[in-house]
């Protein structure tokens, strides 16, 4: 019933449902709101920067603007919220003051408060949202007032000759006696008619001015581009670290648990061998046999702990023969096309052999599927992989699977990895990566 009633409110026009949406009524009052809080901001502003400039004759005007530039950080942060409350604007927190490594004390963090350029964006919006927001505030709660006094002027004109001694609302008057009242049916009707025009097109009018708010709030007091690309790429710096280490750990477990555990029972069988020589030569000679079949699993061993960190047929022959040769290690029967008639940056191509590894993997394990097809070409600078398959779907990218894991490797160097994959299948693996070659 809910979802019905929902559809149904959503036949009616957007016109007609503006007035009384409760994002129009948010907008409003962030408008309203708007005013009390940019006085507050620009007076801030105006006063701390003055103080500060006319003291930098002396030492204490430093710490006075570094105050106001901290001030203005206080303020953003309560734009940013309201902001968030009422014009719903998804709005990253902006870089923190960081002093240089290796200082510390007041004297660092007010040269660091007088080098952010975050800093500075926020006392400018505590300048030039002033004037806005009294523009705003005056065409909104005109609009407001006058467009609904004349939708409701039937329901209240009777006020006029009541309390007022007069029979309508008077639109004109002069020094002579001269009035015009609106008191005749047409004349009401006309007020309402206009009225209801102006109440469907002032909600429109606000969210315009809202929008301008939204731009300030997102350009002024957001992070800039480049510190939100530092800290995309520290983060994903952090990434590759905690792989290579996860990946270190896992060489030195397989080293630990396979290879090396089967050398050291290797050398155990041969000295029980050589002692055994002398005495029993047949034992001695099945005791070699049995020694020899070890090392060929030790080999075998080694050489898929080799193919993992790096296959010899990527770095000889390019990604078409590797994947293939990983296609022909899948449980599931694997078509493979490749288009590419160059190849990519080496470490690009290394991760796009072990991501459709990982996919084959996963379509081995778990996907129950009876074909899957591999697909790799170039768009412009980028590598485009794609691997489906027909098995039972319901794959995902939430945190906690295998596929997230592999989504974090791929963002590390600006890749993209979609998922499509309804439960009943198929399912369908879209990895990109940059070309960088």
């Amino acid at each position: 019933m809910a979802i019905d009633e929902g559809r149904a409110t959503h036949r009616v026009p957007a016109v007609l449902r503006a007035p009384v949406e409760a994002r129009t009524w948010r907008e409003f009052l962030y408008l309203l709101l708007s005013l009390p809080m940019s006085v507050l901001a620009f007076s801030y502003a105006i006063t701390m920067v003055c103080l500060g400039a006319g003291l930098l004759i002396t030492f204490i005007g430093v710490p006075v603007l570094a105050a106001a530039l901290l001030g203005a950080r206080a303020l953003g942060a309560a734009e940013r919220a309201r902001a968030r409350g009422l014009l719903r604007v998804e709005i990253a927190e902006p870089e923190p003051v960081r002093p240089p490594k290796g200082r510390k004390g007041p004297l660092a963090w007010t040269g660091a408060l007088l080098k952010s350029g975050t800093s500075w964006r926020h006392l400018l919006y505590c300048v030039v949202h002033m004037p806005w927001a009294i523009t705003a505030f005056v065409v909104s709660l005109t609009m407001w007032a006058v467009s609904w006094a004349l939708f409701l002027y039937p329901a209240y004109m009777w006020m006029y000759p009541t309390y007022w001694g007069q029979p309508g609302m008077q639109v004109y008057g002069d020094a002579d006696g001269t009035a015009l009242y609106l008191d005749n049916p047409f004349e009401i009707g006309a007020t309402c008619a206009v009225g209801l025009v102006l109440v469907l097109i002032t909600p429109w009018i606000i969210r315009g001015l809202a929008f301008g708010d939204r731009m300030l709030v997102l350009g002024l007091l957001g992070p800039s581009r480049l510190a939100a690309r530092v800290w995309e790429l520290e983060e994903d710096r952090g990434v590759v670290v905690d792989t290579a280490a996860a990946d270190l750990r896992r060489i030195e477990r397989d080293l630990h648990d396979g290879a090396q555990a089967r050398l050291v029972a290797l050398a155990m069988d041969l000295g029980l061998a050589k002692e055994k020589l002398e005495e029993d030569p047949e034992a001695a000679a099945k005791m070699v046999d049995e020694a020899h079949g070890e090392v060929k699993l030790a080999l075998q061993e080694l050489r898929d702990l080799a193919r993992g960190i790096h296959p010899a047929i990527l770095t000889d022959r390019g990604l078409g023969p590797a994947l293939s040769a990983l296609a022909a290690r899948c449980t599931v029967p694997v078509r493979v096309e490749v288009d590419l008639t160059s190849r990519p940056a080496p470490a690009i191509e290394g991760i796009a052999y072990f991501t459709v590894s990982e996919l084959l993997q996963n379509i081995s394990k778990h996907s129950g599927a009876r074909a899957a097809r591999v697909d790799a070409w170039r768009s412009g600078n980028r590598v485009m992989l794609q691997v489906w398959d027909d098995g039972r779907g319901g794959a995902s990218t939430e945190s906690g699977s295998g596929l997230a894991g592999l989504a974090e490797r791929l963002g590390s160097v600006d890749g993209l990895l979609v998922v499509d994959s309804p439960v009943g299948g198929p399912t369908t693996v879209t990895a990109e990566l940059p070309w960088r070659g």
